[in-house]
């Protein structure tokens, strides 16, 4: 079957706008494909346009609803968008437990908006690995704006500011207290605060502990920095999602001027270099382990012959080799 597929045929009617083509290049994706070299190399010229805005927050806060509102809120300005929604992985078939269609159904006839659901498939990061070719994809399709929007499951949640230029930390009031966990490291990777469900009691007193906290944050810091905003809304209901965008649209003027933009993406292709070299090592000692090399290191190691270090040592040669 992979052998029928035209990826420079894929990648052109992708670029024309033809769902079926993204999709199928998402698939290739995830299903790490003999052909995603290939795939990488094809889409690779016309990466790099795409704004990447990451939503994360505790579970119950509204993410689906507000990517939904995004979305609304994007297309009226005339853009193109993708969304990755990043779902929690079923651990016998690995596929996603929420669909796209149930999650933004309103969105599925639109033609200038592509939306996947990924499975995080065990990776505790709370994105899929496949992520970050994924968004390769949909900027290469011609997205003006690609929503990543996380499983947001504990501390698993920070992992979105790698892959994104804008993060946006969504929080309601009523959840036990969610400005103390922002302290625990969302706070810090915010660039855009939301106070979702704002027409709930004690939205106003989260906003103002936000703002307290953020001005505590930066107090001793040197000027310059982007102070994160923190905008009340009510996304069911689409209010305060203007406000929103404009926010995100600010981060991005900002981040352009301070020559932040490029860093950022910097970083994150070097991330993402990092982990497909890791991968490959991870999968030739997938080999040896099939083999007897690495039971017999760790048989030595338990035999109190070598000690781990060492034992890793000769097995990074052997994989070198």
């Amino acid at each position: 079957m992979e052998r029928t597929v035209d990826v420079a045929e894929l990648v052109d009617r992708a670029r024309a706008g033809q769902p079926r083509a993204v999709a199928r290049l998402i698939s290739l994706v995830e299903d790490a494909s003999p052909r995603l070299r290939e795939v990488a190399a094809a889409l690779t010229p016309y990466c790099g346009n795409a704004r990447v805005v990451g939503l994360t927050g505790s579970p119950g806060v509204g993410k689906s609803t507000s990517t939904s509102a995004l979305v609304r809120a994007y297309r009226e300005r005339g853009a193109r968008v993708g969304v990755l929604a990043v779902d929690p992985s079923s651990p016998f078939s690995g596929g996603a437990l929420l669909g796209d269609r149930v999650r933004m159904g309103e969105h599925a006839t639109d033609p200038g908006v592509f939306i996947r659901s990924m499975a995080t498939r065990g990776h505790l990061g709370g994105l899929s690995w496949a992520t970050p070719q994924a968004l390769r994809v949909l900027d290469a399709a011609g997205c003006d704006v690609v929503l990543v929007e996380t499983v947001g499951v504990g501390q698993s949640e920070v992992e979105v500011v790698s892959l994104a230029d804008t993060t946006v930390v969504l929080l309601a009031p009523g959840m036990g207290d969610g400005v103390q966990a922002a302290k625990a490291g969302v706070l810090e990777i915010a660039d855009v605060f939301v106070v979702n469900k704002a027409d709930r009691d004690g939205a106003d007193q989260t906003a103002r502990d936000l703002k307290h906290m953020i001005s505590l944050g930066r107090r001793d810091r040197e000027g310059g920095l982007w102070r994160p905003p923190v905008v009340k809304a009510v996304a069911s209901r689409g209010e305060g999602v203007a406000e929103v965008v404009d926010e995100i649209e600010n981060h991005h003027a900002w981040l352009v001027e301070r020559g932040e933009l490029g860093r950022r993406r910097t970083a994150r292709a070097a991330r993402e270099v990092e982990a497909i070299a890791l991968e490959r090592v991870r999968s030739r000692i997938g080999g040896l382990r099939g083999g007897t090399a690495l039971e017999a290191l760790a048989g030595r190691v338990v035999a109190g012959e070598l000690d781990p270090y060492a034992a890793a040592d000769r097995l990074v040669e052997g994989v070198g080799g």
